[in-house]
């Protein structure tokens, strides 16, 4: 069994980010199935998007830094490359050198396995004690019992989005901020992602490419995908370990996704309404493509 003491060891540990210049890649277009294009966004936001209960969804704040355990040194490095590409075509920035992994991913040859023993050395790393910060115990158990080729798990926490104050209590800190200044309609509580933890089992991932692989890991390390979402309708990077064909990376429907996803303002008071602001902005983008697009040439 791979040493399960580096793995836990880069949990505090630094990594070394990637260059800031990843390769640019060939996207394709998302089939519409015979729906309206709304319909199609509509639903697709709805079936992937997975905030904790009663929150909105959450996103990371400015930076990001990738740590990989348990691959050799020049395969870790192209994994922490392709992942971090992903997050700078979001308009994140990539940690410097010596920066501790806030995503973190692990390579393991029995990936159940591991899970289990990652919540296990470092429960509240998982489930710290505050509301809003991950999905609850049920979701962590199958976390922990999936037994497909890639898990993840998110823990965010709710803040001021104007003075960054944590909103909500934390034990061992101080009571969280008094005034939060919300109306009916709208809130300025956001919720920021601190941690991603991704589990990759080698053998259920070993046909697939760097790119593939890193590009499926930085969909669902930047935003909060469930996990039992059916996107086989969808050309979509998350449909990699699927019946659906496997695309050779990140499509445009997936890069329209996380854009809008990081470019809404997410400020409306209730969580449908902050993913309905997504869809606002994700149909807006592909409807301009699609507009965009050359008409086909006549014979």
């Amino acid at each position: 069994m791979i040493e399960f003491a580096f793995a836990t060891a880069l949990l505090l540990g630094p990594q070394t980010p990637p260059p800031q210049d990843p390769p640019a890649s060939q996207l394709e277009d998302v089939m519409v199935d015979g729906r309206s294009l709304r319909e199609t966004v509509d639903r697709f936001v709805d079936d992937v998007i997975a905030p904790p209960v009663g929150r909105g969804p959450a996103r990371w704040d400015r930076k990001v830094c990738v740590g990989v355990a348990n691959l050799r040194n020049e395969t870790a490095q192209a994994l922490v490359d392709q992942i971090s590409s992903v997050a700078l075509r979001v308009g994140l920035e990539i940690g410097e050198p010596g920066c501790s992994a806030n995503i973190l991913v692990v390579a393991a040859s029995d990936g159940q396995a591991m899970a289990r023993a990652l919540v296990d050395a470092r429960p509240l790393a998982f489930r710290p004690r505050y509301a809003g910060a991950s999905r609850g115990g049920s979701a962590l158990e199958r976390f922990q019992a999936d037994e497909g080729a890639v898990r993840w798990w998110h823990v965010s926490v709710p803040i001021h989005s104007e003075t960054g104050e944590v909103a909500v209590q934390v034990p061992g800190y101080g009571a969280p901020l008094g005034r939060q200044d919300n109306s009916r309609l709208t809130t300025r509580i956001q919720n920021d992602l601190r941690r991603a933890f991704v589990v990759v089992d080698l053998d259920g991932a070993a046909d697939f490419t760097v790119q593939q692989l890193g590009d499926f890991i930085g969909m669902v390390a930047l935003a909060q995908i469930d996990p039992e979402a059916d996107t086989a309708s969808y050309e979509t990077i998350l449909n990699l370990f699927g019946d659906a064909v496997a695309p050779a990376a990140l499509t445009d429907w997936d890069v329209s996704y996380l854009t809008s996803l990081y470019n809404a303002e997410l400020n409306r008071r209730a969580p449908g309404q902050q993913s309905g602001e997504v869809s606002g902005i994700m149909f807006r983008d592909r409807d301009g493509a699609q507009r965009e697009e050359p008409a086909p040439e006549g014979d």
